[in-house]
């Protein structure tokens, strides 16, 4: 019953928390602060008017809020200490092609079955059927070929430190 009643006034919540705090995502947590404080303090008040009693608390809250974060000192970073996105995604890209390198140096230590099955199951994407009638191995030796080389590749990959 309570959270239907506030959803009633959810839009007067989020109207008085954009209002003090002047950033809709900043008033939609404070709109959630104010549903937890909700659920506590209308067991401690009696409530006669509860449009009223919300706003003011919803209020209150605000200026809490605003209270506490004059409070807090902000620094500016120099850039050179912060990390940009463009490192974070080339670290990513170098990981990414040093795994890949690993994995066809792997690739290269399969037995000639194994690895000509693998680079056409995995990197040319074909079916059973197709390495079957390419290679002219039977599909149940292909199907083996496959396991077998994905094994050897996983242990040939973390005996050289991957884990994939």
């Amino acid at each position: 019953m309570l959270a239907t009643l506030y959803q009633r006034y959810a839009d007067l919540v989020f109207g008085v928390c954009l209002k003090y705090l002047k950033d809709a995502d900043a008033a939609a947590d404070a709109g959630l602060d104010i549903y937890e404080e909700l659920v506590k303090k209308v067991i401690k008040h009696e409530i006669e008017f509860f449009k009223g009693w919300l706003h003011t608390l919803t209020r209150n809250h605000c200026l809490m809020k605003l209270r506490s974060q004059k409070n807090k000192r902000t620094v500016d970073l120099p850039d050179h200490l912060m990390q940009t996105e463009e490192m974070v995604h080339l670290n990513g890209v170098m990981e990414k092609e040093a795994t890949l390198n690993l994995m066809e140096g792997c690739i290269e230590q399969l037995n000639p079955d194994q690895k000509k099955v693998v680079q056409l199951f995995y990197l040319e994407e074909k079916c059973y059927n197709d390495i079957t009638t390419i290679t002219g191995i039977e599909w149940n030796l292909v199907r083996s070929h496959i396991q077998n080389g994905r094994r050897n590749l996983k242990i040939c990959m973390e005996q050289h430190g991957t884990n994939q």
